[in-house]
Parts: structure tokens; sequence; C-alpha cells
């Protein structure tokens, strides 16, 4: 049974910081890219960053560069999305999602809910 989990959301001060983590089990892991995306309220879902499979090549959107930084662990099939200088437009839910690299079959996580506010 394909499972992500993500953990590590909550309520955090303005230019505080989070480590949101998304625990993969279910299929091969190293396969896999692995993206954070997240959905503001009322708003459409919208890509925050992805590492590919070998964890070379690692992309953010504008709005996070040099605030978050996405990472993996293959020992534990683990992501992570270290997130700094949190601000209140960070606000959201988000979700983790595994793509494969060959096929593009895609899998989501249930989502985590970050609130950013004083």
């Amino acid at each position: 049974q394909v499972q992500l989990v993500e953990s590590g959301g909550g309520l955090v001060q303005p230019g505080g910081s989070l480590r949101l983590s998304c625990a993969a089990s279910g299929f091969t892991f190293s396969k896999y890219a692995m993206s954070w995306y997240r959905q503001p309220p009322g708003k459409e879902r919208e890509l925050v960053a992805t590492i590919q499979s070998t964890g070379r090549s690692i992309n953010y959107a504008d709005s996070v560069k040099g605030r978050f930084a996405i990472s993996r662990d293959s020992a534990k099939n683990t992501v992570y999305l270290q997130m700094n200088n949190l601000k209140p437009e960070d606000t959201a839910v988000y979700y983790c999602r595994a793509v494969h690299r060959l096929s593009g079959h895609n899998y989501w996580g249930q989502g985590t809910q970050v609130t950013v506010s004083p």
C-alpha cells in the first residue's frame, strides 16, 4: 500500500522556522522525484520545491528561494522541507508528491497545515 505521510506542520510566528517531513512507503523511493506543493486558503495548489530522484537537481518557486530547502534521505525514504523566515503568505496546506522519473505516475500525501501568524 502506497503511503505519503506528511508531518511537522503547525502554528508559527512570522520569522520563525518549521521542518516538514514526508515519509514514503509502498513504492521504490529512489525512482521518484519528490516535490512539495502548497494550497493557500481560497487559492490553487502551487509547486514549492522539487528534488529529483538522484538528489542532484533541485528547484524552488521564486517566492521561497533563499528561505526554504528541500532534501531527501534515501535510508529513511523521507523528504524534508526546511522552512525559515516564514511569512504570513506562507500559510497553506502543504502536500508531498512523488512522481516516477520515467512514467510520470504519481502519488500525493494528505497534507499538513502550516499557519504563520503573530
